[in-house]
């Protein structure tokens, strides 16, 4: 199996070191950004095969950097988790259109990420055969 590359945007350096090693550990090559600015520049440039987005940051949110991401050609099938501290009822409809999978669980457990994210580039995978 070839390594998959994960960017992981996040504005808490603490959340990217944790998640950047648990990750790296399973075998995925990890990208980091701490703003959606980064993250929309890196996800063009080093093209993810998937993506970790915090919702609530400074500057541009998730829901903008993910709608960003969506709207561009060489981006726009890289699929999305959201991972959050919002509560579900707090998440609007058109937040949760962006992503593939919204995981409320922030903090959050390292293994339940990793399923969401081998479930996700299965799928991914599947659909490209």
């Amino acid at each position: 199996m070839d390594r998959k590359n994960i960017l992981i945007v996040d504005d808490e350096k603490d959340v990217l070191t944790v998640l950047e090693k648990g990750l790296t550990t399973e075998g995925y090559s990890v990208i980091t950004a701490s703003s959606g600015n980064d993250a929309i520049v890196l996800a063009k440039s080093r093209h993810p095969d998937l993506i970790i987005l915090d919702v609530l940051m400074p500057g541009m949110d998730g829901g903008e950097v993910a709608r960003k991401l969506k709207d561009v050609p060489e981006t726009k099938d890289i699929p999305v988790v959201f991972l959050t501290g919002m509560l579900p009822g707090r998440a609007s409809k058109d937040f949760r259109m962006v992503a593939n999978h919204v995981l409320f669980d922030k903090p959050y457990e390292i293994l339940k990420v990793i399923n969401v994210i081998e479930n996700i580039l299965l799928e991914k995978q599947i659909s490209l055969k």
